[in-house]
C-alpha cells in the first residue's frame, strides 16, 4: 500500500543540512496498524505528514496506493489524499465555528457527495459515535474525549483506506485514551483500515502489530508481530 525508500527532510543552515529526517525506507502492507514511536525530535511528526502528503521530502521515492506521489503536483497530491487518507491530530483541528454535525461533513463537501447522501452518512456516524446528542453544539461546547471523537468521525466519514493519527490521545485522560485506541483496533480488525500512529505511550504502540522506533531521524528498530 505505502513504500518509502531512503526519505529525508532537511533544511540549509548555513551550508550544513540539518536532517530531521535522514534516510528512512518503509513499507506498509494493506491492513496494518503501525505504531511510531521515539523521543522528541526524532522526526515522527515529520514522517507522518510526509506519509500523509502535508509535507514533502527534500529527497527519496514515495509510492502510495501504485502511484509514485513524489512525482504528482501539489493537485494530484491533495486529489489522492482526500480519496484514500483520513488524518487525527493531537489538538483536534475542529472548526470552531462549525458545529459538531458540520465538523464532521466538510470531507465530504470538498468530495462534493450530494446532499442527500452527505446526510445519510453523517447520520450514521454520529450514531456509530454515540454523539447524536451533541450535533448542534460547538466545539468549545465539548470535553477533550468527545473532541476527538468528533476528530476521528470526520477522518472515517469518506471511507479512507489510510488512518494517520498524531499523538491521538496526547490530550486525553487515561480512560477516554483507551477508549480511543480501542476504537482504533476495532476499525483495523473488523473495517479492514490501515491505522499508522505517532505516539509517545509504550502501552498505546503495543496495539499495533508493527513498532517502528525512531532515533535522531533514522529508524532505529522495526519489529511485527
Amino acid at each position: 500500500m505505502l513504500s518509502l525508500q531512503h526519505i529525508s527532510k532537511y533544511y540549509q543552515v548555513g551550508g550544513n543540512k540539518n536532517f530531521v529526517i535522514n534516510d528512512i525506507s518503509l513499507d506498509v502492507e494493506e491492513g496494518e496498524f503501525v505504531s511510531i514511536m521515539g523521543p522528541s525530535g526524532s522526526g515522527k511528526s515529520t514522517l507522518l505528514n510526509i506519509i500523509g502528503m502535508l509535507d514533502e521530502p527534500s529527497a527519496g521515492y514515495h509510492y502510495f496506493v501504485n502511484q509514485a506521489v513524489h512525482q504528482l503536483k501539489e493537485r494530484q497530491r491533495s486529489a489522492l489524499y482526500k480519496q484514500y487518507i483520513g488524518f487525527v491530530f493531537q489538538a483536534y483541528h475542529l472548526i470552531d465555528e462549525l458545529t459538531v454535525y458540520e465538523n464532521i461533513e466538510t470531507p465530504l463537501i470538498y468530495q462534493d457527495v450530494k446532499g442527500s447522501e452527505r446526510k445519510a452518512m453523517v447520520a450514521d456516524m454520529l450514531d456509530r459515535f454515540q454523539i447524536v446528542g451533541k450535533k448542534d453544539l460547538f466545539p468549545a461546547q465539548l470535553s477533550g474525549g468527545q473532541q476527538q471523537l468528533v476528530g476521528i468521525a470526520r477522518a472515517l466519514i469518506a471511507k479512507p483506506k489510510l488512518l494517520l493519527a498524531d499523538e491521538p490521545t496526547g490530550n486525553l485522560n487515561s480512560k477516554q485514551g483507551e477508549e480511543i485506541m480501542e476504537l482504533f483496533r476495532k476499525l483495523n480488525k473488523e473495517d479492514g483500515v490501515t491505522i499508522i500512529q505517532v505516539t509517545h505511550s509504550e502501552k498505546n504502540a503495543e496495539y499495533g502489530s508493527h513498532i517502528i522506533n525512531l532515533l535522531d531521524g533514522r529508524v532505529e528498530s522495526s519489529k511485527k508481530f
